[in-house]
């Protein structure tokens, strides 16, 4: 089969869900361009500021844009085979993960900008409150912790990484100069978009020619070294204006994207690559995972995350200028992210099996395969591989900043810091953990030394989708007390949860099973495992007693 087929029906079954279930939720959601939103009642050229659709699109895709979308597809498609991947991919962002993106920004933007949080609290209890704010807290230290080393390693990689580095850094001054030009300048739009659009490839040309190569500083790696880099960054970036980095950053990434999504639908329809890999390789994988409940926190980010709802009703809704810009950039962010999947995934696709096993990573895996897809229209496969490794970079870069600056917003909610002063405290504490977590040197069973976050790399899928679930479950009791049609977010809910508490079941399992022999031993997994399972149990008996209680017309 040719892969012609594949990318044509997904890009056609994601215009239709766009053009008729984005309808048909907006519908549910009753969005007015007349309602006037936070961004320009609260304005305060800080955190609240109105963007432009496409602005804010750009901004909202790369934030959500991480590793997500590649590494689950590729690893999904690895283990399972690509058929039950790409459909759920297709079907997951549909009809759950926009969903979920799009009623998250409208839910925050309605409850004046506020996170998922704080809906939680006005509609399940504080009780509900306090364990969900835990919960989205470690989270998005979980995303830090993880998202920094990835980067840093990616900088340090002996083929590309000190290009990379240097691309990166010029990509935000770029940024930079961007925003002042916008907001102090006055400088039109289009007129940006034309000047610093093609400094992209100018960047990659130029990061590779120069790079940037850090040396050991006394006895300290120099991945270490760069670790402390992004985290000083974060903490910058997290306290400073939007309009001075976010905004045009995420605006520049979002193009990068674009770019990079291009590519790869140009390749796939008119590069004649023809589908190598199984389509089914069986209901477990070599590795004794079951296809069900796995692939469905596998692909993660691919077809839904929590993560986004994170983003949608911290910094995006901050930034909504009309309600009817909601569907914009919450579902079609969503199904853009989709079709990242579709493009990682089809990269496994065109691989033999025996090339399959032989263990390549899977940012590897999507470089070479991009690369392949553009090299049929005379574009040189190195710059299509090291465009393909800096966009994979700028999917996880792009998200630090935004992680950081969410979880101080959900910090000084939750402790009532305001001014300047309760800003930096937040952020402090936010990157502080992280920085301790990944200048450790752990080892993993074997004995062999490990990055720190990969110790809890295993639970990450199941948890970021497990805050999925419970913010699909809080939208819902939302919708069900303002007495609008809850079931369209019930049911993605109701999924949601069943298979991610199974997920945890499964992780619990081996740690309970080695208790009841007498082998008393501390398995972090199953502990943390544990303690989402209880969490998860104890916020959805909050929803069903504010469920129960009926509905009330509110906004």
């Amino acid at each position: 089969m040719s892969l012609f087929v594949i990318a044509a029906g997904a890009c056609v079954a994601f215009a239709v869900g766009y053009v008729w279930y984005g309808r048909r939720v907006a519908q549910t959601l009753e969005l007015s361009p007349q309602r006037p939103t936070p961004a320009c009642t609260l304005r305060d050229d800080v955190d609240y500021v109105p963007a432009k659709a496409p602005l804010l699109l750009g901004q909202h895709f790369s934030a959500i844009a991480a590793a997500g979308p590649i590494v689950g597809p590729v690893l999904a498609g690895l283990w399972f085979g690509w058929l039950p991947a790409l459909l759920w991919i297709v079907l997951g962002a549909i009809f759950i993960g926009a969903v979920h993106d799009f009623s998250s920004l409208v839910g925050s933007v309605r409850h004046q900008a506020r996170s998922i949080v704080e809906i939680v609290r006005e509609h399940l209890g504080s009780r509900a409150h306090a364990l969900f704010m835990a919960f989205v807290w470690l989270s998005l230290v979980y995303v830090i912790i993880a998202f920094t080393d990835l980067t840093s390693a990616s900088f340090v990689e002996p083929a590309y990484g000190g290009g990379v580095a240097t691309s990166s850094g010029i990509y935000l001054a770029a940024a930079v100069v961007m925003g002042v030009s916008l907001y102090r300048f006055r400088l039109p739009l289009w007129l940006a978009t034309a000047v610093f659009l093609p400094l992209l490839g100018l960047i990659i040309w130029f990061g590779q020619s120069v790079p940037l190569v850090l040396p050991a500083l006394g006895g300290v790696r120099p991945q270490q070294v760069w670790n402390g880099i992004i985290l000083t960054y974060c903490f910058v970036a997290s306290v400073i204006p939007l309009w001075l980095l976010l905004q045009p950053r995420g605006y520049l990434g979002g193009f990068f994207l674009y770019l990079a999504l291009a590519a790869g639908v140009i390749g796939l329809l008119l590069g004649g690559e023809t589908i190598r890999y199984p389509a089914f390789l069986g209901w477990t994988s070599r590795h004794g995972a079951p296809l069900v409940p796995l692939l469905f926190v596998t692909v993660a980010c691919g077809a839904c995350s929590g993560f986004h709802g994170i983003v949608s009703s911290g910094t995006t809704s901050k930034q909504i200028a009309r309600e009817t810009d909601c569907r914009v950039v919450g579902y079609g962010g969503m199904l853009l992210e989709g079709l990242v999947a579709v493009i990682a995934l089809s990269t496994v696709m065109i691989l033999t099996p025996e090339e399959a096993a032989g263990h390549q990573t899977p940012d590897r895996i999507y470089a070479n395969g991009l690369s392949q897809f553009v090299g049929h229209f005379g574009i040189n496969p190195e710059f299509a591989r090291l465009f393909a490794l800096l966009a994979f970079t700028t999917f996880i870069y792009d998200t630090l900043d935004v992680a950081t600056r969410l979880g101080r917003y959900v910090l000084q909610e939750l402790a009532g810091w305001r001014g300047r002063w309760g800003s930096l405290a937040a952020t402090l504490c936010t990157v502080a953990l992280p920085a301790v977590c990944v200048s450790l040197t752990v080892t993993d069973a074997a004995g062999q030394v490990v990055p720190a976050w990969k110790v809890f790399w295993t639970i990450f899928g199941t948890s970021n989708q497990l805050l999925a679930a419970l913010t699909l479950t809080a939208l819902t009791v939302w919708l069900r007390r303002t007495g609008r049609p809850w079931l369209v977010s019930g049911l993605p809910a109701a999924f949601m949860l069943t298979v991610t508490l199974w997920s945890l079941l499964l992780l619990v399992q081996p740690w309970t099973a080695a208790w009841l022999h007498g082998q008393w031993t501390l398995n972090w997994i199953g502990l943390i495992a544990a303690v989402l399972l209880v969490l998860a149990v104890l916020v959805l008996v909050e929803a069903l007693r504010a469920m129960a209680g009926g509905a009330r017309r509110v906004t």
